[in-house]
């Protein structure tokens, strides 16, 4: 399916936009080259605000027919590589600007994956916001780097205050925040929170046990967590086999179990190893299981283990008050890791990361200062915060101005309100799926994520065709043009239907649509099934 043929591109500096049709541009013989682009000419405020008004024209097209594109496109590997030249060019042709944009138009967007489709129920969302979209632009264009308070004060102050601001909006314990002895930073994604969160753990263990037993280190999580955790141990020179993951049940709604992780620690302690890190999950990936923190963290502490949460996706959801049980014991974590771009209205990236004690960040991750990093006017002042030595990174970008509009802009109530409105709308799918006697909720909806499967009656299998149906039948939902897009989970042997409800443009006419398709899909599919089963028969 083309894209739409609405595309605001202004190419002239009269202000005359280009509805859908071609931008005149000189031939070859024509072209005039421009003179080579030298100083203040890359950054001239007039051709600034002529190209920014094509963008910002650009977008608010995208997202006004953004009902339009099918979510996922119909497209094979190398596409994209085959209609674009092997070399980039050697001098830009007079309006580059608006001919890449129409590219981008006419190449690019039929060939991605439109996460902010109100149909695009596959995923976690990635929220966005007019605010959150425009702060990017805004930090884009200031374009500091504050890696230390002398880089840029402003920025790394504000980064204090807000992530302040949005650790009282979740109702994280007062130990993590500035204000009460803690600390947060703003960084790119969870995967980068949880690597700093483990090495400052290795850190801090190897400094108890010598570095020589680095090999004894052992980290905890369940077949439920997501696989950075994984990741992150390979990256900290954890043993590839001492990467603990317990296994979970559906009875227990797939949450680690404490008794399963006492076990597990025991068992290590008592074959000479030492257990280090323990990240536990608020909404895994796969059903957003939540595991039971106080009872987590009091079996590390038994141990001296490191606790680690991850709730890069339910974290958000920790602004409305109903939510807040789902932390019950936090006070006791290390650290707390949760994605405000994920369902926060922020904008792809901005993970927060909170430390109870942010000495042990900086001591695992801190650097000698250079003479080139110092600066007079912040000595002697304790509470200055070199951010560059709370993460792996130097270079780091100025997320907290784009946080800070959000919050500003919207409000935590406004947040509220958005997280609600889709819990409800998930809360009314799953009361569809359950009204349906086709199919069966797998676990109970806990945020806005419903997990189902449609049964297979005995006379076509029943258990033993089961996740093969549902395979034939989440095919057949996403093949529909103009339909929704979901995806699958495997847990506890059970292959179910993910239906996350998270875009910032669904509505519930969207879910109901997206129930009507996965209904008329399955009963197509039982009829072909059934078809084939009286043949074979």
């Amino acid at each position: 399916m083309a894209p739409p043929s609405q595309c605001h591109i202004n190419s002239n500096n009269n202000g005359v936009h280009l509805n859908g049709t071609a931008a005149v541009v000189p031939t070859e013989t024509e072209t005039v080259l421009p003179p080579p682009l030298l100083g203040s000419r890359l950054l001239d405020a007039e051709e600034f605000r002529r190209q920014g008004h094509q963008v910002v024209d650009f977008i608010a097209d995208y997202y006004a027919s953004m009902e339009d594109y099918p979510v996922h496109p119909n497209v094979t590997p190398g596409f994209l590589r085959r209609q674009l030249p092997s070399d980039a060019p050697s001098r830009p042709k007079p309006d580059a600007f608006a001919a890449a944009l129409r590219d981008v138009h006419d190449l690019i967007l039929p060939g991605v994956t439109h996460w902010q489709s109100p149909r695009h129920f596959a995923h976690f969302p990635a929220s966005s916001s007019t605010v959150g979209a425009l702060g990017e632009a805004l930090a884009a264009g200031i374009n500091v780097v504050p890696f230390t308070w002398a880089a840029s004060p402003a920025a790394t102050e504000l980064e204090m205050v807000v992530v302040d601001w949005l650790g009282k909006a979740l109702h994280l314990p007062r130990g993590l925040l500035f204000c009460g002895g803690g600390g947060g930073t703003l960084l790119g994604t969870s995967c980068e929170a949880i690597l700093c969160a483990l090495v400052a753990a290795r850190e801090r263990k190897l400094a108890e046990i010598g570095s020589r037993r680095i090999d004894d280190l052992v980290v905890y999580c369940s077949d439920q967590t997501h696989f950075a955790v994984r990741k992150a141990a390979r990256i900290a020179g954890i043993h590839r086999d001492n990467c603990r993951e317990i296994a979970t049940c559906l009875e227990g709604m797939f949450a680690l179990s404490p008794a399963a992780l006492q076990a597990a620690m025991q068992a290590d302690v008592d074959a000479g190893r030492v257990p280090l890190f323990l990240c536990a999950t608020v909404g895994t990936t796969q059903t957003t299981a939540v595991d039971p923190i106080r009872e987590l963290c009091a079996v590390a502490a038994t141990h001296g283990v490191w606790v680690h949460v991850d709730a890069a996706y339910a974290g958000s959801a920790l602004v409305c008050p109903e939510f807040r049980h789902v932390m019950d014991g936090a006070e006791d974590v290390d650290t707390f890791s949760m994605n405000a771009h994920k369902w926060l209205l922020a904008n792809n990236d901005c993970c927060a990361l909170w430390a109870r004690k942010p000495s042990l960040l900086t001591a695992a991750l801190g650097t000698e200062q250079e003479y080139i990093l110092k600066s007079a006017a912040a000595d002697g002042h304790d509470d200055v915060v070199d951010y560059k030595d709370w993460s792996m990174t130097l270079t780091r970008r100025f997320r907290s101005l784009k946080l800070w509009l959000v919050l500003r802009c919207y409000g935590v109530e406004g947040l509220r309100d958005h997280v609600r409105a889709h819990v409800g709308m998930a809360a009314s799918f799953e009361n569809m799926v359950a009204s349906d006697a086709r199919f069966e909720v797998v676990v109970p909806r806990l945020f806005a994520l419903v997990c189902f499967r449609l049964l297979s009656p005995e006379k076509l299998g029943g258990e033993k065709t089961a996740n093969e149906l549902n395979r034939r039948l989440l095919e057949e939902v996403n093949a529909t043009s103009s339909g929704p897009y979901m995806s699958s989970a495997m847990v506890g042997g059970i292959y179910m239907l993910r239906c996350a409800i998270g875009s910032t443009l669904t509505e519930e006419r969207h879910v109901q649509e997206a129930w009507k398709v996965v209904q008329d899909r399955a009963a197509s599919l039982l009829r072909k099934m059934e078809i084939i089963y009286s043949v074979v028969a």
